[in-house]
């Protein structure tokens, strides 16, 4: 890939509807349910461009690991904090370091997602916190998850099955992303059945944001109604249907 994607993929990151409310659930959630952490050590795995790492600064020291080696050498030239080139199925930390370790949207790129779960899990420190986010429902699966080499997408049974297997317990679960559910369900249902009705598949596939757009009104507008989630969410909500997954899980203390 070169550095005209990156540097694409730098301003959808902090400008994209999903990526900028998104960020905004998962700093609300950590600060509730760790109780307004400060000091703490976090790794934040998939760090693509960094925003998610900025993000987690406000708690204490960050490091990142990003599997792609080119988007690691582009995000390094900017992340004011540590990043490094390595996989999730084979962290390359020590057991039990850190307090918080993240996973947002990762572990449905990997085809072990059952080992990077587990190497989650070694270099979380006991009584510490392990964060993951995914994409949720294989019958939404579509040409957004085909150019975003995804293997998978889970429901919520499936997902905290991969954690309970771990010593410690979930203390958070829900889907999000729950108030465009609908509209999104139907146009991806809709794109996949033309897709079919076609015949010859595409030269070209293109994900969501392609399609929508980045910016202007209408990316304006799902902000607006994704912040909707963000509210209900930091109010108590727990929505039984979704779009996303977003799971916590203590890990027991020795």
């Amino acid at each position: 890939m070169d550095q005209q994607y990156f540097k694409e993929y730098y301003h959808l990151e902090r400008v994209n509807w999903w990526f900028t409310v998104r960020r905004r659930i998962l700093r609300d959630r950590i600060h509730r349910l760790l109780q307004s952490p400060k000091g703490i050590q976090s790794l934040n795995i998939g760090a693509a461009t960094g925003t998610t790492s900025d993000m987690l600064t406000e708690f204490g020291d960050v490091m990142s690991v990003e599997y792609d080696q080119e988007c690691c050498d582009f995000t390094k030239t900017f992340l004011s904090t540590p990043l490094i080139q390595g996989s999730i199925t084979e962290l390359p930390f020590a057991n039990n370091s850190y307090d918080l370790v993240c996973a947002f949207d990762v572990i449905e790129h990997v085809s072990d997602d059952a080992k990077a779960v587990e190497e989650m899990m070694r270099v979380c420190k006991p009584g510490g916190y392990i964060a993951i986010t995914v994409p949720a429902y294989q019958f939404l699966w579509g040409e957004h998850d085909v150019i975003n080499q995804h293997f998978r997408r889970y429901t919520k049974t499936e997902l905290l099955k991969l954690l309970k297997n771990h010593s410690g317990k979930i203390v958070y679960q829900t889907y999000f992303n729950s108030i465009l559910f609908i509209p999104i369900a139907a146009f991806r249902l809709l794109a996949t059945g033309l897709n079919k009705l076609r015949g010859a598949k595409k030269k070209t596939v293109e994900s969501d944001h392609a399609i929508f757009g980045t910016e202007g009104f209408f990316n304006n507008l799902l902000a607006g109604i994704f912040s909707i989630d963000y509210y209900l969410l930091k109010w108590g909500a727990h929505f039984p249907a979704g779009v996303s997954i977003m799971v916590f899980f203590k890990k027991e203390r020795e």
